[in-house]
């Protein structure tokens, strides 16, 4: 298992699994605006990759620009398929290229590359790229889709259950990056570890509930990773943030992980971030709420 780190390793990772594929690429696509990775997926096709796309029905842009990637992939040979429009969004960023699944937090856009604090997590586990695979399978048919995997995490259907069992087990620590930790339950569970002696930071905001919980606001970069070290021993890291619209309303997807490598460098990544920045300024009301259409927009 290896991760991404951005906006240190940009989209070198990513064009670079394209630029290798031997048979497959399944990319899912909710924002896009590298022409370069464009260029590397058409070329792919060139060589006999059989590349398919799933690409989000709309974005908070709408879908004008997706319609215009939609036809430029098509020009290039690319499968392409639209998500339903039964959810509020598509948000997942997913990528299989052969036998090794791509679980990122990040848009393959300029933005979230060069200016965002976000994560990515390779990982050739034969369990996990199979389920990655029925997922995309099934969103690009727009057929229901089952969950089959304890530690892939999908919205809305095993995301509260899992990220849950995944807070409730933490012991000692618990660092989160989350662009807003509003849901109740998630909040109950997180004040019951505070109780219970763990330490929790949050680097982003939180909503009222959980005074006692330090907050700090990302200093230097954009906020949108979401991401959670637990006992220095196992993280998530997705697409989902703990609201409830992103659990219960979105398509999004993560991955659990105990890989010690990647655990300590998304804890040493937290540190150094938490050291450089301030302290969250709580607010009587956010400017952006989970009801309001543009909360779907990261």
């Amino acid at each position: 298992m290896k991760l991404i780190i951005q906006p240190d390793e940009g989209l070198t990772p990513v064009l670079h699994a394209v630029k290798r594929a031997k048979k497959s690429i399944d990319i899912v696509i909710f924002r896009f605006d590298r022409p370069e990775l464009e260029k590397a997926i058409a070329a792919a096709v060139s060589r006999g990759v059989t590349v398919r796309a799933l690409i989000a029905h709309t974005n908070r842009g709408g879908e004008k620009n997706l319609r215009k990637l939609e036809m430029r992939l098509l020009g290039a040979g690319v499968v392409v398929a639209r998500t339903a429009d039964d959810l509020t969004r598509y948000h997942s960023k997913m990528m299989i290229v052969d036998d090794t699944l791509h679980v990122l937090g990040f848009n393959y856009t300029r933005l979230d590359l060069e200016r965002s604090r976000s994560f990515g997590v390779v990982t050739r586990d034969k369990r996990l790229v199979k389920e990655a695979a029925t997922l995309f399978n099934a969103d690009s048919t727009r057929q229901p889709y089952t969950p089959g995997h304890d530690r892939f995490v999908v919205s809305p259907e095993s995301s509260r259950k899992l990220l849950t069992a995944f807070l409730r087990r933490a012991k000692s620590q618990l660092l989160i990056y989350n662009v807003k930790v509003s849901d109740r339950m998630l909040l109950r569970t997180l004040e019951e570890r505070h109780k219970a002696g763990v330490e929790i930071r949050i680097i982003g905001k939180v909503e009222k509930g959980l005074s006692a919980v330090e907050a700090r606001k990302l200093a230097g970069l954009r906020l949108h990773v979401r991401a959670i070290v637990r006992d220095g021993e196992a993280f998530f890291v997705g697409s989902q943030s703990l609201r409830k619209l992103e659990l219960d309303g979105r398509r999004e997807v993560g991955v659990i992980g105990t890989n010690a490598r990647a655990v300590r460098k998304i804890r040493d990544v937290f540190e150094s971030d938490w050291a450089a920045s301030q302290p969250a300024v709580p607010s009587q009301q956010d400017a952006v709420t989970e009801a309001t259409p543009a909360s779907a927009a990261l």
